[in-house]
């Protein structure tokens, strides 16, 4: 979680930069769920660029030259210095390069006072991330994971519910955010020297990540604080984490039901500060809106929501063995090409259409003392009875 709010502090530092549609490559934002059930956000979203299916129309995977992840970064700080590990997978020129425009972010934030330095080389190699799926899709990716630790993780609490506001220290965060920034700009412009001017200009929120970390790792104020109610009608104050189930066809728009509020609340604001604003969006889009690479955003909080030109995607996160056709789910059988796919377990839980409860009254003690008297007395009747009628019946027989 601490990665996804540099990520989105990072974005948001960008997105107040001019000439970015000049760059000459393609900056591509993702957040990814499901990650700990066996990479299910990652690999599924390298499947549908696969396919080219609609959710990710305009994105080529094989023109993908660079992976930038933002791990746990909220545990760097110590005694005044904020400690970043890059841990890389190769050694090729394009690794170099990250590893280039990362030192030269860091110098031109002096007043951070950063420390940034490459991973162990003695590591077994990367650490659980999303980049794997991308270097089993494709090994000649060049990647670098930002992380807190070098050999081994800082944070106790990774990945908990005990990771919370208490475990984070908010200015390596911001920190992380701005170096990120900077590092991409740099990479996606391709320029040789960078003006320092332009680097200074990119800078992270220290507002807007304060008001992340309180909505997203803490119940107060939680998904009722201000920044998230912008965008969506939260269902419950203390932010959940959890995957969701699908009951039914998974839907490339991140609506209401089973879509948890959290991954509604980060695509709306991705969606928003990444985008165009149409110059006439008065009436809403309570009809829909025009265009193919139009979204709605912030329909949840007053019905009508704003129509965008926006590149913002939503794919649900799901195994790639798992297909949906006429209103069935289907297991494929495992594809011997995919590794990570061989040892997809297909995550499944049990569904009931609607759970009920029976609530018995409890009966006084009077009413239980009366049934036990009779049944007491219905049981002394009957063995008198039985007494009897065997008695009548030895009777009867010695006569005969």
């Amino acid at each position: 979680m601490i990665g996804l709010i540099a990520l989105l502090a990072a974005v948001d530092a960008l997105s107040h930069l001019d000439g970015l549609a000049d760059l000459d490559k393609q900056l591509v934002f993702a957040v990814f769920t499901g990650e700990a059930w066996g990479y299910l956000g990652s690999r599924r979203f390298l499947e549908e660029l696969d396919i080219h299916s609609d959710a990710v129309h305009g994105l080529n995977h094989t023109l993908i030259e660079m992976v930038i992840e933002i791990g746990s970064v909220g545990k760097g700080l110590s005694q005044g210095v904020k400690n970043f590990f890059a841990h890389a997978e190769g050694d090729s020129s394009a690794t170099n390069q990250i590893m280039v425009s990362l030192k030269r972010a860091k110098e031109s934030l002096p007043s951070e006072n950063i420390k940034i330095a490459s991973a162990s080389s003695s590591n077994p190699g990367i650490p659980p991330s999303s980049l794997m799926s991308f270097l089993e899709k494709n090994s000649a990716i060049s990647g670098v994971i930002l992380e807190d630790f070098d050999s081994v993780f800082v944070n106790e609490f990774y990945h908990s519910h005990l990771d919370d506001l208490s475990n984070v220290n908010s200015s390596t965060v911001v920190a992380a955010a701005s170096l990120i920034a900077r590092t991409l700009y740099m990479l996606a412009s391709e320029t040789e020297v960078v003006q320092d001017s332009t680097l200074a200009a990119i800078n992270a929120n220290v507002s807007l990540v304060e008001q992340l970390l309180g909505c997203l790792l803490n119940c107060d104020p939680g998904l009722s604080c201000e920044l998230v109610k912008k965008y969506i009608s939260p269902t419950s104050i203390c932010p959940s984490h959890y995957v969701g189930v699908f009951m039914d066809e998974p839907s490339p728009k991140p609506s209401t039901g089973y879509i948890n509020d959290v991954p509604r609340f980060v695509w709306n604001f991705l969606a928003d500060i990444t985008s165009i604003h149409r110059e006439n969006n008065s009436s809403g889009c309570q009809q829909g809106c025009n265009g193919r690479d139009e979204v709605c955003v912030k329909v949840e909080t007053d019905g009508k929501g704003v129509c965008i030109l926006s590149s913002t995607r939503y794919v649900p996160a799901y195994s790639t063995r798992l297909k949906f056709e006429a209103g069935v789910w289907n297991v494929l059988p495992p594809n011997s090409s995919d590794k990570m796919g061989v040892v997809d377990p297909v995550w499944t839980e049990s569904n009931w259409n609607s759970i009920g409860m029976r609530v018995y009254t409890v009966q006084n003690a009077a009413y239980d003392r009366l049934i036990l008297f009779w049944g007491i007395t219905l049981t002394i009747l009957a063995y008198f009875a039985i007494a009897i009628t065997r008695a009548f019946v030895s009777k009867t027989m010695k006569r005969d």
